[in-house]
């Protein structure tokens, strides 16, 4: 499942032929279907939220309904039994995720945090996730697998809880991870760049 979702995702989000790149990424068609999955949302409202363009978020809002995601109409937008399918399919891949503002794991940038399920032996390195995040306009970026019952960071961490015991605490206890999961942290200037920085080295997780 997660495959497919992520070739739909790529075809949803990708350039058009003819036609010229778009100016947004596979994380704001994410975050749109988020905020849709809770309430319908006008055009602007979305637009503000994702923090994109007025020709950006009607490219979106194409696409979308296009793909049968949402309707569209003065009222504001909302998910289709389709949108709400998908949507359904990231929360089974990506079912927590939380703000923990700045920490002290980085005192002086925002931190967000995703729990990837099961997902843990694709970390390697985290070189990748990090990269990913970064590219994504994170400024920090690091991956922990949930083994044996602790957090750890290959080769670098091996307990997180001993180093960093305020904030795994509450990443537990909120994310609840289980064995082999991942949970994916990036840091940046502000909550949405440190948002879709996660969700980029998150998504680099699933398997093309």
């Amino acid at each position: 499942m997660a495959t497919s979702l992520k070739k739909f995702m790529q075809q949803l989000s990708g350039k058009k032929a003819p036609g010229p790149s778009t100016s947004f990424t596979i994380f704001h068609v994410f975050y749109a279907l988020q905020l849709l999955s809770k309430k319908p949302i006008g055009r602007n409202k979305l637009a503000e939220q994702l923090n994109v363009g007025d020709g950006a978020i009607r490219t979106i809002i194409s696409r979308l309904r296009e793909a049968d995601l949402i309707t569209a109409s003065k009222a504001g937008c909302e998910l289709t039994e389709k949108g709400k399918n998908i949507w359904r399919q990231f929360e089974e891949i990506f079912p927590r995720e939380i703000d923990f503002g700045k920490s002290e794991l980085n005192p002086n940038e925002y931190n967000y945090a995703f729990l990837v399920k099961n997902c843990g032996e694709k970390v390697g390195s985290g070189i990748n996730q990090r990269d990913a995040a970064i590219i994504a306009g994170a400024r920090k970026a690091f991956v922990m697998v949930y083994r044996n019952g602790r957090l750890r960071i290959e080769s670098v961490v091996d307990d997180m809880e001993k180093q960093y015991p305020k904030t795994t605490k509450q990443m537990i206890e909120q994310l609840q991870p289980q064995e082999n999961d991942a949970i994916v942290v990036a840091s940046a200037e502000s909550v949405l760049r440190a948002k879709r920085g996660a969700f980029a080295a998150s998504w680099s997780l699933i398997s093309a």
